[in-house]
């Protein structure tokens, strides 16, 4: 059970990757940045960084030293946007999360960015749906 649940942290965990976030140090002070690398011991790397000092622009912190780390966007909702494919592509549609992709038709992967591999009338259809999600208001 601890090996499940130590993976869907991990999981979690790799989903902050490449998104702006806000770590709070062991001392309180709080660095805001693009997190680009993370390990299974919350040593960190962020990119784009505010609050480190004048001319800072990258930091790499060790885990001892992370006591919190905040998302600051809204994650992309996959499963959402995988019910959604599978209305129009029945059985045809895996959401994986692991990797921050859908593949549809084990041919057209779609990601947070959209259509990213695959083409032709099929990839024109997911294309199109992605693009109708994403216009909508999230809630």
């Amino acid at each position: 059970m601890s090996s499940v649940i130590f993976r869907k942290f991990g999981e979690e965990l790799n989903a902050f990757v490449g998104r702006h976030v806000v770590v709070v140090a062991g001392d309180g002070k709080e660095y805001t940045g693009q997190l680009v690398g993370v390990d299974e011991r919350l040593n960190i790397v962020l990119d784009k960084v505010v609050g480190a000092g004048a001319g800072v622009f990258k930091v790499a912190m060790n885990g001892e030293n992370v006591r919190e780390i905040r998302l600051t966007e809204r994650p992309f909702d996959y499963k959402a946007l995988g019910e959604r494919l599978n209305r129009v592509f029945p059985g045809l549609v895996s959401v994986r999360e692991d990797i921050g992709a859908i593949i549809v038709m084990e041919k057209i992967k779609v990601t947070d960015k959209g259509v990213t591999e695959g083409n032709g009338l099929a990839a024109d259809k997911v294309k199109a749906i992605f693009d109708d999600y994403v216009r909508e208001p999230r809630k």
